[in-house]
């Protein structure tokens, strides 16, 4: 058994070296992990039977045959990707490199309840597989968004107000019932973050990910790692209150809150006001794109009720990215110009003098993308390998 166990220790440590993608030879890896060279070559040769890794070429020679490097293979499993949002559903395959292979995506409302909305992603997995040619068994983990608060460590939605009878609802249980493989639940802020930084700024330790749509909220990146905190409510900005004497009652009890003044329909209850119709945070993002000048205006104002609760956020973690993101991140730069008024006059010029705050590059594809990021780490740390030790599924 301590020979098992010390093989398997072995065989993850190579693998977390040889994930990142880049080829490296049998003597590169027993110096870089202090194995025995004849250790290396078992580990490597399991590594391949398991077809986790393949031959990518030659190293340079020292005199005598080239050696053979390795590096990660790709595709010897996939992982499925899943975007649930507040009337939207996403489902994805992508492989080992968080590389989207398929997707799907179709209208549907979140308050149909957690059964109707999982089976819609269990039969949208099953769909994609079969049109890609792999199989459940191909399967090494599911991630999926939710567009409320998560308790991280179960996978369960805590008191989210846009989800009815999703309170406490067991995500990971219920999925694992239907394609027993591991699922990682998180919210879409958060899934988001990794999306944009993995499509963006994948060498950025330090990166914030503001998404600006119904609600408002952050994912933060912190030394490389997405923060969650205690209870998982890390980024939730959208409910700090705003310093403008603006005294409007918000969905979570209290009033003044900065999405109560910046989010979507906020905006588009502000122009109501002044007698312009708008309904939704599309119909404000079509008046601004119109070069309505009250559109603009507003926008314009919500990107600095933003820019004020970030400064805060700027001097607490430091980052070297803010990218805008969400719905209402689709009014471009009279948003963004909004939060960088305020954001560069207010905070240390140290702590700004490299920040960049950019328009999300991955759009609305950004919490899909995140999701399949969520799922390949797991897929492919120590935890992931040893499930794939494990005895074959029925």
């Amino acid at each position: 058994m301590a020979d098992a166990a010390t093989g398997r220790a072995d065989i993850s440590e190579l693998f977390q070296l040889l994930r990142d993608g880049t080829p490296r030879t049998r003597a590169e890896l027993a110096k870089s992990t202090g194995l025995a060279r004849s250790t290396v070559t078992g580990r490597v040769d399991e590594l391949m039977r398991m077809g986790l890794i393949t031959p990518v070429g030659e190293g340079a020679s020292t005199g005598g045959r080239p050696p053979s490097q390795f590096a990660l293979n790709p595709g010897a499993k996939v992982v499925v990707a899943a975007d649930l949002g507040a009337s939207h559903a996403t489902v994805a395959v992508a492989d080992l490199s968080g590389e989207l292979i398929e997707e799907r995506s179709e209208p549907l409302p979140i308050d149909r309840g957690p059964e109707q909305v999982l089976t819609w992603v269990v039969d949208g997995t099953d769909a994609l597989l079969e049109s890609i040619g792999r199989r459940r068994a191909d399967v090494a983990a599911i991630g999926i968004g939710l567009p409320g608060p998560v308790e991280h460590s179960t996978g369960q939605p805590v008191n989210p107000p846009i989800m009815p009878g999703w309170d406490r609802f067991d995500v990971p249980g219920w999925v694992r019932e239907h394609l027993d493989v591991p699922v990682l639940v998180d919210n879409d802020v958060n899934i988001s973050a990794l999306g944009e930084r993995a499509l963006r700024w994948p060498g950025t330790d330090h990166f914030l990910f503001v998404k600006v749509a119904t609600g408002i909220g952050a994912g933060i990146i912190s030394d490389g790692r997405l923060q969650r905190g205690a209870q998982g409510t890390a980024g939730d900005i959208g409910h700090v209150r705003v310093a403008r004497d603006v005294d409007v009652p918000c969905r979570c009890g209290n009033s003044g809150c900065l999405e109560a003044l910046a989010s979507g329909p906020a905006l588009a209850r502000t122009l109501r006001e002044r007698g312009i119709e708008a309904r939704t945070g599309g119909d404000v993002v079509r008046l601004v794109k119109a070069g309505n000048l009250e559109a603009i205006q507003a926008v314009r104002q919500a990107g600095r009720d933003i820019g004020e609760v970030l400064t805060t956020a700027v001097s607490l973690v430091n980052p070297s990215v803010i990218a805008i993101g969400g719905s209402m991140s689709r009014v471009g730069e009279h948003l963004i110009a909004g939060v960088r008024e305020v954001v560069y006059t207010r905070s240390a010029p140290l702590a700004t003098e490299h920040l960049a705050i950019v328009q999300s590059a991955a759009a609305d594809r950004a919490a899909v993308r995140g999701a399949a990021i969520l799922a390949v780490e797991h897929a492919l740390s120590p935890e992931g390998l040893a499930h794939a030790f494990a005895p074959a599924r029925a």
